[in-house]
């Protein structure tokens, strides 16, 4: 019911919603019968709790705006600024002029009275004035110290704009000009004057690679050490685990059994073994790392990896979820080791059909371990060197992986295809180039094979209707399918009656290898919801499955810890007895599923900032220099282009468009000139030159190689070559 909660209020907060009836709007959802009761429970709910209303004829609304708001502050460069409602309303954000920000800062939870701000096209326009300051997002900032004149002060850094904050008192803090600090906000803004603050920190000398993890570290709230607790409990762990003393394990020792992962990658918490039965059918092995055996349920070590929620992989660093001489020590599945696993083994026929599922608690040891590279070479040949039986096993898991991904891609699988960069780094840590990541098909057989893996655990936990947490991905609302289906055909192909999973897989084929399909990509990727961590049972949309959940990586995952301790019950024949302390409520999982959406979310962002940070410190020395690039974004100020090389965003104000008057037509999508008539598209190449790089703010300023609009001539811009990227 939550999702549908979620899904009515996006809905009606589109500026393109017109109102509807209950049943209309289910209709137009995609709500089926066996869900409409729910549905229309969820509509109830939202009516009753005054986040939505209903006209004189039924149709759905969200609520007038009342004379006060409370929201999210978000702050613009320029001076002004925006509220996000918290709860929707009718008429969107408001708009909040310089005088009227009354000392708020960016992310300030705050509220504002409403202002009428005259007439448009007969509709009344709104605007905020801010009251009351209700939450401030922080009281700690990060930023480079700098002077000017006896003036201290940094510019907290971060994407979303904050002001300057003024530094009191600085040679007590023994902090010099150009060291990265972190300063705690002793006064906020009041009366145009700037926020104050003080140096409770110093993180380094800014642009060291160091510095700049511990920056980035302090700004997202990453933990650092375990404590002492944690520690001891995993100390006692070692010395406590007995390879040798196995109970009621299958001993799977003699096996050939294999890992595949990254060359980096220290934590293998995922195996895979092969063979044929005397069918002629696949039984597959997937190995998987029994956390669970050394992290019991309200544990010391299991609230900090609650509270952790997985393992942060930061460029040149990882901050792991459990302590290293688990993760990287007796919970890694090393060539040669003997290691406690869980296993799914998983029957397959010739074609790829599941036929059957076990499970069990066993005992591996690693025959060999394989990075991606090594398993493409051998199976392009180049196997010299190699045991034979991996070899044989790797040439098998190939035949198997493919029969799978087929299988799925007709149920309804969706593949991207997103470039992804891998950074090259010199010895102190700094970006010095760029190249594309692996993407050989190894990646793919793993990713089938825990994929498999993690449905066939979710669908054994379903059908004994105990409540889990699941990996959920809800389906694209109506009209995030029409607006796709909108965008494409901006680009004169033919848009299906209904985009489903198999109009999207046609649509990304038809557009592989070609120039178009990093837009198209990239904009069915916009149209889908995230995935999240739930006890919901709405399926995974993406992968085109009905029961799913993770539990292929308890090392770096939570979730997947949950998960593994479910099925250890139903090892033991214990899952279907009344007040297992291992089942928890739906309640429980739904807090525990939210809090572990967000810090995946968080680990995300903090990944994508570092490398973000390392990259325009790396283009700082190239201005004038020029990349090839793709356009990523369309705005009323400015056009985005995605450098697909370092895989980093700039932006080209409209002055550096060339010399007209540039709009963004919504309806198009596309930036035009009003009077040369040019046109720049979602996906079109564009060569162009840095212009500017603001580290601290996280932007990267970029204008084309060759104007697009040359000199105007009688009251005209005279056009230069078009760019298009259509075909």
């Amino acid at each position: 019911m939550e999702h549908y909660k979620l899904q009515i209020l996006n809905t009606l907060t589109r500026r393109d919603y017109e109102p509807m009836t209950a049943s209309q709007l289910a209709g137009w959802l995609g709500v089926g019968k066996e869900e409409a009761a729910t549905f229309q429970k969820a509509v109830e709910d939202l009516r009753r709790n005054g986040q939505i209303v209903t006209d004189s004829r039924k149709n759905l609304m969200l609520p007038p705006l009342s004379d006060t708001v409370i929201g999210t502050f978000r702050a613009n460069p320029r001076g002004f600024g925006f509220l996000v409602p918290i709860t929707p309303n009718a008429h969107g954000d408001l708009y909040i002029a310089p005088d009227d920000i009354n000392g708020a800062m960016n992310g300030d939870i705050v509220q504002a009275k409403v202002i009428r701000r005259g007439k448009r096209d007969g509709q009344w326009r709104y605007g905020g004035q801010i009251i009351q300051i209700i939450e401030r997002s922080s009281d700690r900032f990060v930023g480079t110290l700098q002077r000017r004149q006896n003036i201290w002060f940094i510019q907290p850094e971060g994407k979303g704009f904050f002001g300057t904050i003024l530094l009191d008192d600085v040679s007590a803090s023994g902090a010099r000009e150009n060291d990265k600090v972190v300063v705690e906000i002793t006064r906020y803004p009041q009366n145009n004057q700037p926020a104050r603050g003080a140096v409770i920190r110093i993180l380094g000398r800014a642009g060291r690679y160091d510095t700049e993890i511990r920056a980035v570290m302090e700004r997202f709230s990453l933990p650092e050490d375990f404590d002492e607790e944690c520690r001891q409990q995993a100390r006692q762990a070692v010395e406590q685990f007995n390879p040798d003393e196995i109970g009621n394990r299958a001993d799977l020792t003699e096996e050939t059994i294999i890992t595949i992962d990254p060359p980096d990658a220290k934590d293998f918490d995922d195996a895979i073994s092969l063979r044929k039965d005397r069918d002629g059918n696949w039984r597959l092995g997937v190995h998987i790392a029994d956390v669970s055996t050394f992290v019991p349920m309200h544990s010391p070590l299991d609230k900090e990896a609650r509270r952790r929620g997985n393992s942060v992989y930061l460029p040149g660093k990882v901050i792991p979820m459990l302590p290293e001489v688990l993760s990287n020590g007796i919970c890694s599945l090393q060539p040669g080791q003997r290691r406690f696993t869980k296993s799914v083994y998983i029957t397959y026929s010739p074609d790829g059909k599941v036929l059957q599922t076990e499970f069990d608690n066993t005992v591996i040891c690693s025959t060999a371990r394989l990075t991606y590279e090594e398993a493409d070479r051998i199976l392009r040949g180049k196997a010299r060197g190699f045991p034979g039986e991996v070899v044989a096993l790797l040439k098998d898991m190939e035949t198997l992986a493919r029969a799978i991904e087929a299988r799925r891609r007709k149920a309804g699988m969706i593949h991207l295809d997103l470039p992804e960069t891998e950074l090259v780094y010199d010895e102190s840590g700094q970006v010095v180039d760029a190249h594309p990541a692996d993407d050989s098909y190894p990646h793919t057989i793993i990713e089938m094979f825990m994929v498999e893996a993690n449905e066939a655990v979710a669908g054994l936990l379903d059908r004994f209707r105990v409540p889990f947490l699941r990996r959920i991905h809800p389906a694209p609302d109506a009209q995030s399918a029409k607006n796709l289906g909108r965008f494409i055909k901006l680009f004169r192909m033919k848009v299906p009656r209904v985009l489903d999973r198999r109009a999207i897989q046609d649509l990304l084929d038809s557009v592989k290898d070609t120039p178009l399909s990093y837009a198209i990509n990239t904009y069915v990727l916009r149209s889908l919801p995230r995935a999240e961590y739930s006890p919901l049972h709405i399926g995974h949309y993406a992968l085109a499955s009905t029961h799913y959940c993770h539990f292929t990586s308890p090392i770096r995952r939570y979730a997947d810890l949950l998960v593994h301790r479910l099925i250890d019950c139903y090892i033991r024949g214990t899952l279907n007895k009344i007040g297992l302390e291992e089942v928890l409520p739906e309640l429980e999982l739904r807090e525990i599923g939210r809090h572990l959406t967000w810090t995946e979310e968080q680990a995300d962002q903090a990944e994508e900032e570092l490398k973000t940070v390392l990259i325009l410190q790396m283009l700082t020395k190239h201005i004038g220099d020029e990349m090839d690039t793709v356009v990523s974004g369309l705005t009323n100020f400015g056009v985005f282009v995605q450098c697909l090389k370092f895989g980093i965003e700039g932006l080209i104000e409209p002055g550096d468009l060339g010399l007209d008057e540039w709009r963004y037509d919504q309806r198009a999508q596309a930036v035009v000139g009003k009077w040369s008539g040019h046109s720049i598209h979602l996906g079109q190449p564009m060569k162009v030159r840095i212009v500017s790089v603001n580290v601290p703010a996280r932007q990267l300023f970029v204008a084309p190689a060759e104007p697009l609009v040359q000199t105007r001539q009688g009251g005209r811009s005279r056009r230069v070559k078009s760019q298009r990227g259509r075909k």
